[in-house]
């Protein structure tokens, strides 16, 4: 079975960073798209940034040029880098895998929210 784990959030002032994690299991890389989400209490989730089986990848205009998606083949590990963090970054992200994912498939799922699977979720909290 799919297993997805998240780690690395916490409390951050404004202009800190923190790197979020994602162990993954029972999937295989090579078909699957990978994608990070978030959800602030009474908003609807978002798609913050997706990376395909090549390594190509896409982000929500929010986060350009802040956040940074990557992996670890080897690990299985997903990655989310966020720096320069501001109070409108604060919710819950959440890691979640789309199983068959082909070509550019992951940009349409990053917008839908319609991953196959879905994480727990690791809550992370800017300050001003």
């Amino acid at each position: 079975q799919v297993q997805l784990v998240e780690s690395g959030g916490g409390s951050v002032q404004a202009g800190g960073s923190l790197r979020l994690s994602c162990t993954t299991s029972g999937f295989g890389y090579g078909t699957a798209c990978l994608l990070w989400f978030r959800q602030a209490p009474g908003k609807e989730r978002e798609g913050v940034a997706g990376i395909k089986n090549s390594g190509s990848t896409t982000y929500a205009e929010s986060v350009k040029g802040r956040f940074t998606i990557s992996k670890d083949n080897a690990l299985k590990t997903l990655y989310l880098q966020m720096n320069n963090l501001t109070v409108e970054d604060t919710a819950m992200y959440y890691c979640a895998v789309k199983s068959w994912c082909p070509g550019d498939d992951y940009v349409e799922v990053l917008r839908t929210r319609t991953p196959n699977y879905w994480g727990q979720g690791t809550q992370v909290t800017v300050s001003s």
